[in-house]
């Protein structure tokens, strides 16, 4: 029965951890007293000496109370959190509602667009759906828009926010992952908006197939006109004209000397400056050049947009780290709030008291990680889990069915926190060592569990809508809703696979080459430590894994650019202090 135990102590190990987690119990203390007990059999078993656990205070205080990139997460929280208090989503939805409220769908495309700069600027899934849901969908309900349609679009636009930069997803998977925010955002932000367009395709869909499905605004609520009945559409559409005019030229001056996303970000920067410059021109010199619409447009959409590329323009050009660019974006909701005079002693309370909380959440659930991971590798789960997925058939791309189909499954269950710091760490080391690039990786995993904000019944999002729902919308009909939009996001995951390409970052560093290869890459070995009793190989954990090890990255030729710094401190080397536990234990007579 010992020589059982000890040969499958880590899927016994893993499996008492689902059965917590199916109780109910918390994810951190769930994590760190399967770490504490499973630690203690070890201890008892003899597999390693109580000296393993001096690795542990380091591991606690050096890798995540150090860990500067974890500090973007409070300020992308707190930036989200005061746009969503301060009226921003509201002046959004009514001017692109008015905007695009004359063509079938048009309210469900200002969702969508809306979603997408909310997710831009605020990161927060809750607070897109909720503010999307306590605006939008009472009005779309009044004007005769299928009910599964309407939830649909307000929870699959709320769930951009953890795919679109600057995500929390994003900042913790490549924590886990051991690599830089700043590459893990650049390689989101097209499959990001890649995602968005789907969603209006789909739309699109509806309304030709099913008009009555999403009809157009009623000429009488289409408040935004000029003193003449017109729409005013057409000065928008010149001064769009002028400022796209003006995104392209300064594109080709650019030629190919920029990678994809930073050209994207600076191309829109500068249209978007040309746009505001000749509005506030148009105001000031009262030269009423342009319809009350383009102004309003004009107007409500820059300062987001602004604020997009201070967070996101100076993280992808190497002006500023992710954690920088969080705290300019807070300064920038701030003052936005001033400037709408919306900010008051009772807002910031309720910012900075949900900040604090879900930066607690986090950080106690990286504890639990640390406790746990420490265990699973003294006991050499992180060689199962790696002979368990590199034995699949078909190589890179069984592993990834395999897994994708997996985090589908576990999304039903646990949320994007309990997925990134439980399963995400121990599939980096084996993709890694089958030559997956881990960005490309990362990303591949977020869009796949941004599934788990959608599933029925279980779905988040769907939750945050149904308590702002009206009455008269019944639960059913926002599930029935959600599954086209899951149905999409699996597509998203399909296209990112066969075409790896659209994951970009690091100077249009693609990972196709790290997935094109169908074979698994190297036949580098995990090196053995010596024999104790029974034989236990192990290899060095990553200064970054919450549960498993992986392979450190190799170093750089050159100093990183701002944007990649930012990674978590380095980590004692435990294989040495494994390898003494198990000594110790020899000498001390453990059981064999």
């Amino acid at each position: 029965m010992t020589a059982w135990l000890i040969a499958n102590m880590a899927p016994i190990m893993f499996a008492a951890l689902v059965v917590f987690l199916m109780l109910g119990f918390p994810v951190a203390f769930a994590l760190a007293a399967n770490g504490i007990v499973f630690g203690w059999i070890g201890i008892e078993l003899g597999l390693f000496h109580p000296s393993f656990f001096q690795a542990l205070p380091e591991r606690i205080f050096g890798g995540i109370m150090n860990n500067d990139t974890l500090l973007a997460i409070p300020f992308f929280t707190f930036m989200g959190l005061i746009l969503e208090r301060s009226g921003m989503a509201e002046d959004l939805l009514d001017t692109i509602g008015q905007l695009f409220g004359p063509i079938r769908g048009g309210l469900a495309y200002a969702v969508i667009f809306v979603g997408a700069m909310l997710a831009a600027t605020t990161g927060v899934v809750a607070a897109s759906v909720i503010s999307m849901g306590l605006i939008s969908l009472p009005i779309m309900m009044r004007y005769g828009y299928d009910r599964r349609l309407a939830s649909g679009v307000i929870a699959a636009s709320g769930t951009l926010a953890q795919i679109i930069p600057p995500s929390l997803v994003l900042i913790i998977m490549a924590d886990q992952l051991g690599k830089s925010v700043g590459d893990m955002y650049k390689g989101a932000f097209i499959p990001g908006f890649t995602l968005t367009g789907l969603y209006v395709l789909f739309v699109l869909g509806v309304t030709l197939l099913f008009p009555k499905a999403a009809p157009a605004l009623p000429l009488a609520d289409r408040t935004h006109r000029e003193p003449d009945g017109s729409s005013g559409n057409l000065s928008l559409l010149i001064l769009a004209a002028i400022a796209i005019g003006a995104a392209v030229a300064f594109s080709y001056t650019r030629g190919a000397t920029m990678p994809t996303d930073e050209m994207i970000v600076s191309a829109m920067s500068v249209g978007v400056g040309v746009a505001f410059f000749l509005a506030v021109l148009n105001r000031l010199l009262r030269l009423k050049l342009l319809s009350r619409m383009a102004e309003r447009v004009t107007f409500v959409l820059i300062p987001p947009l602004a604020l997009i590329f201070l967070v996101l323009g100076t993280i992808f050009l190497g002006i500023a780290t992710p954690t920088e660019g969080g705290a300019m974006g807070a300064s920038g909701a701030l003052i936005m709030a001033v400037a709408r005079r919306r900010l008051s002693w009772s807002l910031m309370r309720q910012a900075m008291e949900s900040t604090a909380r879900l930066t607690t959440f986090v950080v106690f659930i990286l504890i639990g990680a640390r406790v746990f991971s420490l265990t699973f590798y003294g006991v050499d789960g992180h060689l199962w889990v790696e002979h368990l997925l590199t034995d699949l058939p078909g190589g890179q791309i069984g592993f990834l069915i395999v897994v994708n189909i997996l985090v589908f499954v576990l999304a039903f269950f646990l949320d994007f926190f309990e997925l990134s710091f439980i399963v995400v760490p121990l599939l980096g080391p084996v993709a890694e060592k089958l030559g997956i690039d881990l960005i490309w990786f990362g990303v591949l995993l977020g869009v796949n569990m941004q599934t788990s904000f959608m599933h029925p019944p279980f779905g988040f999002a769907l939750f945050y809508l149904r308590s702002v729902a009206p009455r008269e919308v019944k639960t059913m009909e926002i599930y029935w809703g959600a599954v086209p939009f899951v149905i999409i996001q699996l597509i998203m995951v399909a296209i990112i696979i066969v075409f790896p390409g659209i994951v970009q970052y690091d100077k249009s560093t693609m990972a196709s080459d790290a997935v094109i290869d169908l074979a698994p890459s190297g036949d580098q070995d995990v090196p053995a430590l010596p024999p104790a009793a029974p034989p236990a190989p192990a290899a060095p954990p990553p200064a970054d894994s919450g549960l498993a090890p992986a392979p450190p990255p190799a170093a750089e030729p050159t100093a990183p650019k701002p944007a990649e710094q930012g990674a978590a401190p380095a980590q004692p080397d435990l294989s040495e202090l494994l390898n003494a536990a198990r000594e110790s234990g020899k000498t001390e007579g453990a059981k064999p």
